[in-house]
């Protein structure tokens, strides 16, 4: 099970927030500085623009630059990626997997992409069985598992995300295996090496780690140790 490093950033800062919530925000520092201290431990880190996801269009480009040109570390990156033109410009800057989230419910709009673009991720963002969109901000009544259903033909790669449990240090939720083949990746309150345990159980291909990195709850070395971090796991 591959681990992911997460870099959430807003207003150029590394931060964290509590189920998405703006006024629970953290704040911890340079992304940029984050990133070359996962450098030493990871290849690929799990990046959100919280501006870009709240705005609907991307904010946070010059940072992901940054991370990209002083960093060897390969991106996925999330947050207000809903146009064409967003994924030129992300694939251009160098990031392996955009991750598009709201976007993915449009008509036709994966398929079209996905027949251009390499990479792409689909997230999955779920509040109590359903999907949340808009950076979380709306819930919808659309079963998480039938959205994958839907989705799983156009792409095979997904990052699944407890809402409830993020950023909270409170442990993972209680996820039963929904997918064949596809490479699911979870997030969302991880916190001890059980609940990675538990993820690698669930057959879970990888696992975001947040809040409990920057707050020293799990030591990223010791992990990856463990748990490996190749891209073949």
């Amino acid at each position: 099970m591959k681990i992911y490093p997460a870099i959430d950033v807003m207003e150029g800062e590394a931060v964290r927030l509590e189920e998405g919530k703006r006024e629970t925000k953290k704040v911890y520092g340079d992304p940029v500085e984050i990133a070359k201290e996962f450098e030493s431990h990871v290849d690929k880190v799990h990046m959100v623009d919280l501006d870009g996801a709240f705005s609907g269009k991307p904010k946070n480009l010059e940072t992901v630059k940054e991370i990209l040109c002083r960093t060897d570390l390969s991106l996925q990156l999330g947050g207000g990626i809903r146009t064409e033109k967003d994924l030129h410009t992300v694939k251009d800057l160098g990031v392996a997997n955009p991750i598009i989230g709201t976007k993915a419910l449009e008509k036709g709009f994966l398929e079209a992409v996905a027949k251009k673009f390499t990479g792409l991720t689909v997230s999955i963002d779920v509040r109590s069985e359903y999907l949340a969109v808009e950076g979380w901000q709306k819930s919808l009544e659309l079963s998480y598992r039938e959205v994958f259903d839907e989705l799983k033909a156009q792409v095979d790669r997904f990052v699944f995300t407890s809402i409830v449990s993020d950023g909270k240090l409170e442990g993972v939720a209680e996820v039963k295996k929904f997918w064949d083949d596809q490479e699911v990746i979870y997030a969302g309150g991880i916190t001890s090496l059980e609940d990675l345990e538990f993820l690698e159980y669930r057959d879970f291909h990888g696992a975001i780690l947040g809040r409990a990195l920057y707050e020293g709850t799990l030591n990223l070395a010791e992990i990856t140790e463990t748990f490996g971090d190749c891209d073949a796991c």
